[in-house]
C-alpha cells in the first residue's frame, strides 16, 4: 500500500532576526546576526554576555494582555508563530474538520521563567503569595495546548521534549500522523526562551559558551571556524502546517515543500558530549535518506547542527562524510546558527523552514563568520554570502543534549 505523501504548506517565525518570516529570511540570505548584548537581565559579572534575543516581538499582537502576564515567554512566541503559519497556509481561524487536525509541539525545557517566578515568591514572600497559574504555565505542553485551542485542534495533540533535536522531531511526527491516517492536518514546531541568568550561568558552568566576544557579539557564533569557542544561546520559535497532499490539493493550497523522510536515534554515550564516532548521527542521517528513498548523492543541501562548539563541528563534518561519501564534497552545507545562535528546542523547526524556503527561492544561507578553516573541517559551508543554486532536496540535522539526533529529509513538490 502507497503511504500517504506529506507536504508543507505555512510557515511562521519569530527569531533573533525579526518576529515575521519575511524578517528571518530575508536576514538569513543577507547574512545579518541576530547576536546582541544581554538586555533581559544584567549580565555584566558574567563570562558570557551575549545572546540572539528577539529584538520585536509584542505579544499583544497575538494575546490578550491579560493572558499574556500569565504565561511563559516560549509560550507565547509558539503561539505567534503557530497564528502566522496556519495564516500563511490559507486555513481559517477554527480548523474545518476539528478532529481531523492535531498539534506536535516541543520544547527543550520550556517555561522556566514561570517556575522561577514562582518559587521566588515562595521563598520571598510565602505561600499566600504564590500564583494559582504557576504551574499551567510552567509545563511543557503549555504550547501546545495554546495552539490546540486557538485553532480548536480536537485531534493527536503530543509534545516532544528531545532537547537540540526537538523541532525536527516534531515535524517528521507530525508527517507520521498524518501517514497512518491519523489526521489531515497538523501545526508543527518548537519553541525556546532561556535568555535567563540561571541558563546563561548553566552553560557557562559548562565551558559551552564564548568568552572572548562580548564586545563583537555578531562574530561570536562561527560554526566550523578554526576560532569558535561554544555556541550562542537564543531564543525564538517557529511552527510549519503540515498536511496530506490530497488535503492540500483538494483545498488549492500552496505547496512549499515535500516532507519525504525522516529519522531520530540516540547516542547512548554521554549527557552532554558528541559521540566522537558520530554513531548516532550517522544512523539518523541514513535512516532518513531510507526512509525517503533516496540515495546520499540525491541531496543537494544540508542544513547542519553547525552549533560552533569545538567538539559538534569536526563531528559532525565527520558524519556527513561517512554518511555521503565523495558526494560530501559536492554538497552545501551550512549553518544558519552562525546567524541566530542556537535556540534548543525551536533550532530544527527554524532550520526547516530555511530548508523550505532555500528549496522555494534557490537561494542557500551561508555560515557566516567563516574566516580561518579547521583542517577537520574540510567541506564546502557556504561561507560568508548567500549562494543561488536549483536546490530540489535538503537535509536537516539536530543533534542535542543527550545524545538526542533527528533528521530531516525535505523535497521540492512535484505532482
Amino acid at each position: 500500500m502507497t503511504r500517504p505523501r506529506v507536504v508543507i504548506t505555512g510557515l511562521g517565525a519569530i527569531s533573533p532576526l525579526g518576529s515575521s518570516i519575511d524578517l528571518y529570511w530575508n536576514g538569513l540570505i543577507n547574512g545579518l546576526s541576530g547576536i546582541r548584548r544581554i538586555t533581559q537581565f544584567d549580565a555584566t559579572d558574567f563570562p558570557c554576555q551575549i545572546a540572539g534575543e528577539i529584538p520585536d516581538f509584542e505579544p499583544e499582537i497575538y494575546l490578550e494582555r491579560k493572558e499574556a502576564r500569565r504565561i511563559p515567554r516560549s509560550a507565547q512566541i509558539a503561539l505567534a508563530s503557530a497564528i502566522q503559519a496556519v495564516k500563511d497556509a490559507g486555513l481559517p481561524e477554527i480548523m474545518p474538520n476539528k478532529e481531523r487536525s492535531g498539534v506536535v509541539f516541543g520544547t527543550a525545557i520550556g517555561g522556566v521563567d514561570k517556575l522561577d517566578e514562582g518559587i521566588t515568591t515562595l521563598r520571598t514572600q510565602g505561600l499566600s503569595r504564590v500564583n494559582p497559574f504557576i504551574i499551567p504555565s510552567g509545563i511543557s505542553n503549555l504550547s501546545a495546548f495554546l495552539i490546540a485551542r486557538q485553532f480548536q485542534c480536537l485531534g493527536p495533540n503530543c509534545t516532544i521534549v528531545t532537547a537540540c533535536a526537538t523541532g525536527t522531531q516534531t515535524i517528521g511526527e507530525a508527517a507520521e500522523l498524518i501517514r497512518r491516517g491519523a489526521v489531515d492536518v497538523v501545526i508543527a514546531g518548537g519553541t525556546e526562551a532561556l535568555i535567563q541568568d540561571y541558563s546563561i550561568a548553566g552553560f557557562c558552568a559548562m565551558r559551552a559558551l564564548p568568552i572572548n566576544y562580548n564586545d563583537n557579539p555578531q562574530a561570536a557564533s562561527r560554526p566550523f571556524d578554526a576560532k569558535r569557542e561554544g555556541f550562542i544561546l537564543s531564543e525564538g520559535a517557529a511552527a510549519v502546517v503540515v498536511e496530506s497532499l490530497e488535503h492540500a490539493l483538494a483545498r488549492g493550497a500552496h505547496i512549499y515543500a515535500e516532507i519525504a523522510g525522516h529519522a531520530s536515534s540516540t547516542d547512548a554515550f554521554h549527557i552532554a558530549q558528541p559521540d566522537p564516532d558520530a554513531a548516532g548521527p550517522i544512523r539518523a542521517m541514513r535512516w532518513a535518506l531510507a526512509d525517503a528513498g533516496l540515495s546520499p548523492h540525491q541531496i543537494d543541501y544540508v542544513n547542519a547542527h553547525g552549533t560552533s562548539t569545538p567538539l559538534n563541528d569536526p563531528t559532525e563534518t565527520r558524519a556527513i562524510k561517512s554518511v555521503f561519501g565523495d558526494h560530501a564534497y559536492k554538497l552545501a552545507i551550512s549553518s544558519t546558527k552562525s546567524m541566530i545562535g542556537h535556540a534548543m528546542g525551536a533550532s530544527g523547526t527554524l532550520e526547516a523552514v530555511a530548508c523550505v524556503l532555500t528549496i522555494e527561492h534557490g537561494i542557500i544561507p551561508p555560515t557566516i563568520n567563516y574566516t580561518y578553516p579547521d583542517p577537520e573541517c574540510d567541506l564546502d559551508y557556504i561561507p560568508n554570502h548567500a549562494q543561488k543554486r536549483t536546490i530540489n532536496t535538503t537535509l536537516s540535522n539536530s543533534f542535542g543534549l543527550g545524545g538526542q539526533n533527528a533528521c530531516l529529509v525535505l523535497k521540492k513538490y512535484y505532482d
